[in-house]
């Protein structure tokens, strides 16, 4: 049976990938044919990883979520306070954890490769160590876009949107709105279930709204905006 696509694209389901299988990794070495050395290394580019993804990643936008607070007070502040700009300061590295050269996840599926390709390589050891997948490939997250259908109903208009078959890959999708009222785009909503509601209020004479969505992985926009959707309301 094949296999495929079995690293997972959330950044919280690769800490647990690459957790367990840094812990598991020492104890199938010798079976699969590695070197001491390599499975220390394996070792060390999954602890770095881990802590990159866990801890780094969220560290630092949680600052530049503060850098972008602080130029606004900058800009607009009450003009009462002496401003301070925020400063970065990287978590410390966990015990025993140390940074490696780059590119670490490419050295992790070469040693993976590694290791399905020795003939002391089983399935269950695949299962074991995380390294084997479903079937359902993940989705190639630089193309894939939303579709879905607009309808007016007694509570508003109805986003029918879906996941196209990709739930397991995505976390919500971020939906946009133009109200031909000169603002263009603005953010309508985050919806993490299928099938919105736009309860906003519809206008007196007859207008035409436009819609448009984007999923979101780990609070970041993937993939594309969805083709402009259309629905004419008020009246």
């Amino acid at each position: 049976m094949k296999h495929n696509s079995w690293y997972p694209p959330r950044a919280a389901d690769q800490v647990t990938c690459l957790e367990n299988f840094r812990n598991k990794l020492p104890g199938y070495g010798e079976t699969v044919g590695l070197t001491p050395a390599q499975i220390s290394a394996g070792v060390a580019d999954c602890r770095w990883m881990i802590y990159v993804i866990q801890s780094w990643l969220p560290a630092a936008r949680a600052w530049a979520l503060a850098c972008t607070d602080a130029a606004d007070d900058a800009q607009t502040g009450d003009g009462a306070t002496l401003m301070e700009l925020p400063v970065f300061t990287a978590p410390t590295l966990p015990t025993g954890v140390v940074a490696v050269n780059t590119g670490a996840l490419n050295r992790f599926f070469a040693l993976v490769q590694i290791i399905k390709d020795n003939s002391g390589y089983t399935e269950a050891i695949g299962t074991d160590l995380g390294i084997v997948g479903g079937e359902q490939g993940a989705p190639d997250l630089t193309t894939l876009k939303p579709e879905f259908k607009l309808s007016l109903t007694t509570n508003g208009v109805r986003i029918a949107w879906g996941w196209g078959g990709y739930a397991a890959f995505l976390d919500m999708i971020e939906l946009q709105v133009d109200r031909n009222d000169s603002k263009g785009w603005v953010f309508l909503a985050t919806d993490t279930t299928p099938g919105y509601t736009d309860t906003t209020p519809l206008p007196s004479t007859l207008t035409k709204w436009k819609y448009r969505g984007i999923f979101h992985l780990d609070d970041q926009q993937v993939g594309l905006w969805s083709n402009e959707m259309s629905i004419t309301v008020g009246g």
